[in-house]
């Protein structure tokens, strides 16, 4: 085996290089766009699903606080780095605190209750720490299989 071909079956196994062309840069754009939309998701209908009691506990305020982390944690171990867990928490981030903000009717989505203040700050360091504690390993989705 030559250096030459070495250098080949590594570089393959790392994913496509700077001169793989715009396809690799199409499916991820298109990857981190369809996690921003599914932040969005999250940040809808968490702000309206989030204020369920059982007694006196915010149970669904504190059960959203799990999805808040382990679904960010997870797109990023899928992509490989801390932008894919960073944009779905951005777009949680986005939803909930325009949620979160008085409109010209006085409406409130997520209101200043105990279940309000468990989801949206709750959630902010749940996500906070989803991006914290991510590694950065590489994307799987760019990865080349099978190519030598």
């Amino acid at each position: 085996m030559t250096p030459e071909t070495e250098e080949t079956q590594v570089g393959a196994e790392d994913g496509p290089g700077p001169d793989a062309g715009p396809v690799a840069g199409a499916v991820a754009g298109a990857a981190y766009g369809m996690l921003f939309l599914l932040g969005l998701v999250l940040g809808v209908v968490g702000g309206f699903q989030h204020a369920w009691y059982l007694g006196g506990l915010p149970i669904a305020a504190i059960a959203w606080l799990v999805v808040l982390f382990a679904l960010p944690y997870a797109m990023g171990r899928m992509m490989g780095g801390k932008l894919g867990a960073l944009v779905p928490a951005a777009g949680w981030l986005l939803v909930s605190f325009v949620l979160s903000t008085p409109q010209r009717a006085g409406d409130l989505a997520i209101a200043g209750n105990p279940a309000g203040y468990w989801y949206l700050y709750g959630g902010v360091l749940a996500v906070a720490a989803a991006v914290a504690v991510t590694r950065s390993t590489g994307s799987w989705l760019l990865r080349s299989y099978g190519r030598a």
